[in-house]
């Protein structure tokens, strides 16, 4: 089952295991945020786009009977996500598909995807932007084979009529994305910023869009603090990791 340089780390939330490697891009407290901020239907069709190695589809499994597609376009890291379905018993209700989104409409027909979640790269591909020489991680970041547009645009052919978009992003491309989701037809409906500690500016933000959805109603949530005055995870984000 483990590769080489593989471990197993666990969501206790979710009662969830997780194959995981220092040498590619491991999932993050982004990944536990974003399952935990998507509205999940009880039923239907769920795609995780740029889904790594599988987090956010694994994570959301246990909320809904869903078939949950999940698209990543790195080899290793789709395969990675295809054993940890595997480790969990999951193979009825997760499937990887491991190629590039632009591929997507191969396996998915458009107009019918009730909810899709995607942590895709945050940073722009400028020439000055320095990228890691990890290609894992430089691709997991970096909008190398992929944009934010591409994402939003991907996102809203997928999904049918009010279907729903959730994706974790940083705050500072926060008027990017507002823009390309409703130039894709997706309504801004919430969004919700998370701060490393009070006092600090927010590093991450939570969003989530209605296709065809009105263009009112958008709300802020309240603001949501990792870290207490201790160091240590706040009661929310403790009860995302390991349960009430």
């Amino acid at each position: 089952m483990l590769q080489p340089n593989e471990r197993i780390d666990q969501l206790y939330a979710d009662d969830i295991k997780i194959i995981q490697s220092s040498e590619v891009f491991s999932f993050s407290l982004d990944a536990v945020l974003l399952a935990n901020y998507a509205r999940v239907p009880k039923r239907g069709v769920i795609v995780d786009l740029c889904a790594g190695n599988g987090a956010v589809g694994l994570f959301i499994s246990k909320k809904t009977t869903a078939h949950i597609y999940q698209v990543e376009l790195q080899e290793r890291l789709a395969d990675m996500a295809q054993r940890s379905i595997e480790l969990n018993d999951l193979q009825d209700q997760l499937t990887v598909y491991p190629m590039d989104l632009k591929d997507l409409f191969q396996k998915i027909k458009p107009d019918s995807v009730d909810l899709l979640v995607c942590n895709p790269p945050y940073f722009k591909n400028v020439p000055t932007a320095i990228k890691n020489p990890n290609p894992y991680l430089a691709i997991a970041r970096h909008e190398i084979t992929t944009t934010l547009d591409e994402v939003i645009q991907t996102a809203s052919k997928a999904l049918k009529m009010n279907g729903r978009f959730a994706m974790v992003h940083r705050p500072d491309r926060f008027l990017d994305i507002l823009d390309h989701m409703r130039a894709h037809r997706i309504a801004p409906k919430r969004v919700r910023f998370v701060y490393p500690k009070v006092g600090k500016e927010a590093n991450i933000l939570l969003i989530e869009g209605i296709k065809d959805g009105k263009a009112d109603g958008f709300k802020i949530d309240s603001p949501l603090i990792t870290y207490d005055e201790t160091g240590a995870y706040s009661s929310e984000v403790k009860a995302m990791l390991y349960g009430c």
